[in-house]
């Protein structure tokens, strides 16, 4: 059974970093070696929002325009694992972040922003930024 566990959120203030990891099990990359790793973001009263988007085949990672050039998605595959590294983090990146993967792909252009599209879901790691 595929299981997805976040780790590394947690309160900063404002300008600080973090950095998410999401660890896979119950498969590996190598059964699945073409497939999308996704982290997504939900605060109280908004939509689950995309904010980084990997093709493990490699090519371009998809960000949302509000974390452009402050969040960076990395793999690493011996471990099947995801990280999100979060710098000059603002009040407004406050939110609760999932991780997600979606397996049966046949290429980048299936790693989209789309919630709905991807299939297992880890059960989430709190993010705090105090002003």
């Amino acid at each position: 059974q595929v299981q997805l566990v976040e780790s590394g959120g947690g309160s900063v203030q404002a300008g600080g970093s973090l950095r998410l990891s999401c660890a896979a099990s119950g498969y590996t990359y190598s059964t699945y070696s073409r497939h999308c790793m996704g982290w997504f973001r939900q605060s109280p009263g908004k939509e689950r929002e995309g904010v980084a988007v990997l093709y493990t085949g490699g090519g371009n990672t998809y960000y949302a325009d509000s974390v452009k050039g402050r969040f960076t998605l990395s793999q690493e595959s011996t471990k099947n694992t995801v990280y999100l590294q979060m710098s000059s983090l603002k009040p407004e990146d406050t939110a609760m972040y999932y991780c997600a993967a979606r397996l049966n792909v046949f290429g980048g252009r299936w790693c989209t922003a789309e919630a709905d599209k991807f299939d297992y879901w880890g059960q989430g790691t709190q993010v705090t930024v105090s002003s």
